[in-house]
Order: C-alpha cells, then structure tokens, then sequence
C-alpha cells in the first residue's frame, strides 16, 4: 500500500486552487484551475495534496451535498488490485459505502469511513497496469 495523496472537498474550487498553486507554491499536475480535480506536489516525494469538488464527489456520494460540517477531506491510498483488497477488508468487518466501481476511465475507486467518520478512498491505478 502507498499514501497517494490526501485529498481536500471544497465547494470554490479557483480559489482553492489559486491558494495551494500561487500562496503555498505547490506544482499542479495538471493546470486544471477550474476543476473539478487537481493534485498539487512538493519539490520533494511523490505523495501531495489533491482538490476535489464537493458537488462531484457528492454524485458518488450523495451526503457529500449536505451543508458542509464534515467530510472535508479524504485519505486516499492507492492498492494494486481493488478487488482482492475490498474483499480482505470486508472479511475484516469493514463496510464499504461504495464500490469498487470506475470513477474514470483511469481509475477504480471504493469509499468506506473510519470509526470517526472519516473518509477513505481506496484507488486502483489503470493506466499503470502492464
């Protein structure tokens, strides 16, 4: 398992973005200033901090869309393959609250919550298959 990013829902996504890119200094993946998506890296290390659209998010997740007082972020780890991983979670008694299913067409996702509440996506890379 690899800590892929932790990831921010923000309902202003430009300002956001013009804070993590031009304040903090963070490098943009992609230079997608209006969203809904955008992963912002260090000079150093591979893992960063992503923005992501609530309104997006909250077509997956439909509580997403309540009045913001939680859910302001997610962890995001990246696993091989989804599947196996979300079937040795269930046997754990874990409850996966969506998933796995495609987010895109680059990758797989699943969502379950930690005993606080918290969200957690676990990703499957696509494109980095042989």
């Amino acid at each position: 398992m690899e800590l892929a990013q932790v990831r921010l829902l923000v309902s202003d996504f430009q300002a956001c973005y013009r804070f993590y890119a031009d304040v903090l200094g963070l490098k943009p993946q992609s230079g997608a200033e209006h969203g809904p998506y955008e992963k912002f890296s260090p000079a150093v290390g591979s893992a960063g901090i992503a923005l992501q659209d609530r309104a997006m998010m909250a077509e997956v997740l439909g509580e997403l869309a309540d009045s913001v007082n939680g859910h302001r972020s997610l962890v995001v780890l990246r696993v091989d393959n989804l599947d196996a991983y979300c079937a040795e979670l269930v046997g754990r008694g874990a409850i996966l609250e969506h998933g796995p299913a495609a987010m895109t067409d680059r990758m797989r996702v699943a969502h379950l919550k930690d005993p606080e509440g918290n969200l957690v996506e676990l990703q499957e890379w696509l494109l980095m298959r042989g």
